[in-house]
């Protein structure tokens, strides 16, 4: 076997569908279909070690690369009959990327390679279609020229689009053999005037100029972004598969497509996707038009004639092989194919990207055929896309003023101002804003707006074309191919159903209906249901972890548990003091200059409070209610100086300078810093024992009201002394004694704190001896481990995470190394001191999926996120707990 060089067709191939890290996804699939002695134009697979040679070592290739590649296009030539570079018969090849995972759009191809001003006489006369043969070859100019050679492509589309102009043709579809002539020419001509050099005629050039652009190609900023948004290490580099052509361009008989063996919208088990006869598959993802449906299900209210109907016998070859591939691969395939003079060719299958909702489908439908297991449907389901299912959608009751229609390309509703360019999307996203981005097409240039925008509106291109699959990759709503959309994008107008929308109007798309609608629309909460909830209950059954929420309000807590989630981890009592009344009482009791108002202020307070815990006891029935005391500076709470101030000041019937000077005397240069916390409670003691009677009373209330027993766990925040945690834990304690006196009964309460600064998870062995369980408040560790602001960071973290400083936000995913570091101290000190002491996490990284994962490890009992991502948590435990049991 050699080095660098992997050969497939004939039957048989060096690799296999294992070794996609060395032949990239395309190349080890199209080894293993070689196997498999299905259809497959033969070629052969440049490692992925030559793409990390060639940056390694400024961008040269290994000494003995030509020599591997010599040999293989020789046994390519023995298997096709054929010659590479012959002036009779010559062997053509296309030349793709292929990375270890799919980047669809991102890097480059070359179709049509080894065509030349002789050759392309040859193909004429070869094939009997002189048109055919001059239009591949002006494929090929364009193509080389754009990606090899630099060239932007709209230099070409000038020169095609006049010679349309000149002939009357309306379509590339209508030029005859002189015309294509006449395009070649110009296309030349402008090559030479552009670069004042020739369009190379060598064979042996060209494919090698291929080959270092598709391995350039992996550095190139849209798949910079794209590897950065999706976790692709740079480091994995991509294959080049070589290819022997097959056309689909060739006339009456031919075509090109690609098919999905499910739905990949729906996850519905139907052979679903698109083809173009007479065209090449650039065709159909470019989305320059519009394809066929392959199904009459597909096209049903359509004018398009079906694959199914158009070319039966094909029609119900592909069909067969879709479903060898997916019970092969027991996964959902993404086949492109080419029909040439009706003669059936894959060109590849790949693990098919789908919407989060046929992903659940697919994976539970293939279960319980026993395909798969229960464990390997879990691990199949990436947590976070679980997203796209847990928010609003449009309500059905709502009145819709449909102005467009397309089709249905990714699921899911999103509302916004209409852009017409990605930096638009990016700008509006940085205020603030929300923006549907609204284009012709997508090309893969736009990968930065489309992450920005809610969702995206294209005119033209199918199901498969690059803006559906990438939106559905992303999880956004994705409307394609709406042709009656018109769009000016330089005057920044949309023309449809009869209405002129500029730039900044507010549209709704709905990617599950194809439907675009005018202005914003209420939306309804998502229910788990069906193939979700059955996931679900999957997931319950493998994760060790309990899932808890984040919540403070009611609205909160009902989500929470309509979720799933097993209790409250997290509730921030300072935000239940933001509405108007509330706010009023803090700021008496911080503006209080004695004892009596001060008392009247912490009585309101307790009022409230009390009220506010009842509430969350009751909807929780008895599930644990972690309650974090006060937690920032006072100064928060005060009005800002000017206007607010004095109106205040008229609220309370003071002074505005007793709050000017009360402000003054709270200032602190750092307060995130200051007096915060468990410092806070130290100097108000009286604060923090009215919360705590608050708590309580509203125990002692709920479980009368709900007849379950309510342990509230209550957390004292940024302990940094064991001594400051046994100070408030005495004074909660004689709360707790005299409210039991009061209603001649006993409660059961734990004392806990937040461990978010290192000398606590340094000092958890002591402060254990006071605490009853640890919840680790990762935001604050992480800004106090690493010394950095939450708030300004992305001002540099930003730059690291793209010059390759760091791999992740440490805001965003458990920095293991140092943060996790300290998290693993505290627990294990923690529980020598206490064995049953109870440890959780509450901060961000409690529904961040590698976060999860992390925790596994250390042997936390729960994780506490937002209410919204409390499925996604649910089925991160399961994959981890899957995990640690496969290091067993």
């Amino acid at each position: 076997m050699t080095n660098w060089v992997y050969t497939f067709g004939g039957g048989k191939a060096d690799g296999t569908a294992r070794d996609r890290d060395r032949l990239g996804g395309k190349g080890a699939n199209l080894a293993e279909m070689a196997r498999l002695g299905l259809p497959v134009p033969p070629g052969f697979t440049i490692a992925t070690d030559a793409c990390r040679h060639f940056y390694a070592n400024g961008r040269t290739l290994p000494d003995n690369l030509q020599r591997e590649v010599q040999e293989a296009l020789g046994a390519l030539e023995r298997l096709t009959g054929k010659t590479f570079g012959d002036g009779d018969d010559p062997l053509l090849v296309s030349v793709r990327s292929g990375s270890r995972e799919s980047m669809p759009g991102m890097l480059d191809t070359v179709l049509n390679l080894g065509l030349n001003d002789k050759s392309v006489e040859a193909l004429a006369r070869a094939s009997g279609n002189p048109a055919f043969a001059y239009d591949s070859y002006r494929r090929f100019i364009q193509m080389y020229a754009s990606v090899v050679l630099g060239l932007d492509h709209s230099l070409f589309e000038e020169i095609i689009d006049r010679v349309k102009e000149e002939s009357g043709a309306t379509r590339d579809g209508d030029l005859k053999v002189d015309h294509w002539r006449g395009v070649i020419d110009g296309y030349k001509i402008a090559i030479a005037e552009e670069l004042d050099e020739q369009f190379p005629q060598d064979p042996g050039e060209q494919l090698w100029g291929a080959i270092q652009a598709v391995l350039k190609s992996w550095m190139n900023p849209r798949a910079v972004t794209f590897r950065t948004l999706h976790n692709i290490p740079e480091g994995w580099g991509t294959a080049v598969t070589v290819q022997s052509m097959v056309f689909g361009n060739m006339g009456e008989g031919s075509a090109t497509g690609v098919a999905f063996t499910r739905d990949p919208a729906t996850g519905e088990d139907n052979l679903y996707g698109e083809f173009l006869p007479n065209a090449q598959g650039e065709d159909v993802v470019a989305g320059i038009r519009t394809p066929h449906p392959l199904t009459k299900p597909q096209a049903h209210g359509s004018d398009l004639v079906p694959m199914e109907d158009a070319m039966p016998v094909t029609f119900q070859e592909l069909k067969e092989f879709a479903r060898r591939l997916e019970n092969h691969f027991r996964e959902l395939q993404d086949i492109e194919f080419t029909v040439q003079a009706g003669k059936l060719w894959l060109l590849q299958t790949r693990d098919g990207k789908r919407s989060a909702r046929a992903a659940i489908r697919i994976a539970v439908a293939m279960a319980e055929k026993g395909l798969i297991s229960k464990a390997e449907a879990l691990r199949r389901i990436d947590p976070a896309s679980l997203e796209q299912l847990l928010h609003p959608t449009i309500s059905p009751d709502v009145e819709r003023i449909v102005i467009g229609r397309g089709l249905a390309a990714s699921p899911g509703a999103a509302t916004g101002e209409i852009v017409f360019t990605s930096e638009e999307a990016e700008q509006l996203r940085a205020s603030g804003r929300k923006s549907i981005l609204v284009r012709p097409e997508t090309s893969p240039e736009d990968i930065h707006g489309m992450h920005a925008a809610e969702g995206i509106l294209t005119t033209h291109g199918g199901t498969t074309s690059h803006a559906a699959v990438v939106a559905r990759g992303m999880g956004k709503p994705c409307i394609s191919g709406a042709g009656a959309i018109r769009i000016n994008t330089e005057k920044r107008v949309m023309l449809t159903g009869g209405r002129t929308l500029t730039a900044g109007e507010v549209i709704t798309i709905d990617g599950t209906r194809g439907e675009v609608l005018l202005g914003a629309l209420p939306m309804v909460q998502p229910e788990l249901s069906g193939d979700f909830a059955t996931l679900m209950d999957w997931a319950d059954d493998i994760r060790r972890m309990k899932v808890r929420a984040n919540a403070e309000t009611p609205e909160d807590a009902l989500t929470a548990r309509g979720f799933g989630a097993e209790g409250i981890g997290l509730c921030r009592t300072e935000r239940m003091f933001n509405d108007e009344e509330r706010l009023r009482a803090m700021r008496s009791f911080i503006l209080a200059d004695n004892n009596q108002a001060r008392d009247e202020a912490l009585t309101a307070m307790q009022a409230m409070q009390k009220a506010d815990f009842l509430e969350l006891f009751e909807i929780m029935r008895g599930l644990p209610v972690t309650i974090r005391l006060f937690d920032p500076p006072l100064h928060e709470f005060l009005p800002r100086p000017g206007r607010e101030t004095e109106q205040t000041a008229q609220a309370l019937g003071i002074d505005p300078e007793r709050i000017r000077q009360r402000a003054e005397d709270l200032h602190e240069v750092n307060p995130m810093l200051g007096n915060r916390g468990v410092r806070l409670a130290i100097c108000y003691p009286e604060f923090i024992e009215m919360q705590a009677r608050a708590i309580f009373q509203a125990v002692m209330e709920a479980g009368e009201k709900t007849g379950e027993k309510v342990v509230p766990e209550i957390m004292v925040p940024l302990v940094a002394y064991e001594r400051e945690l046994k100070f408030i834990k005495d004074r909660i304690d004689i709360v707790a004694v005299a409210v039991m006196e009061e209603w001649g009964a006993k409660l059961d309460y734990l004392v806990g704190t937040m461990i978010e600064l290192p000398r606590a998870a340094i000092r958890a062995d002591k402060i254990a001896e006071s605490s009853e369980f640890f919840s680790f408040g990762t935001n604050d560790l992480t800004q106090s481990t690493f010394g950095i602001s939450r708030d300004d960071s992305g001002l540099y973290l930003n730059e690291y995470l793209r010059k390759g400083v760091i791999d992740r936000d440490p805001f965003i995913t458990i920095d293991v190394d140092g943060v996790g570091e300290f998290i693993h101290m505290a627990a294990e000190r923690g529980q020598k001191t206490r064995p049953d002491i109870t440890l959780g996490i509450c901060g961000e990284h409690g529904g961040d999926p590698a976060s999860i994962a992390f925790c596994e490890t250390v042997g936390l009992h729960y994780v506490s996120c937002s209410p919204y991502r409390v499925p996604v948590a649910r089925l991160a435990a399961a994959q981890a707990t899957l995990a640690e049991r496969a290091e067993q």
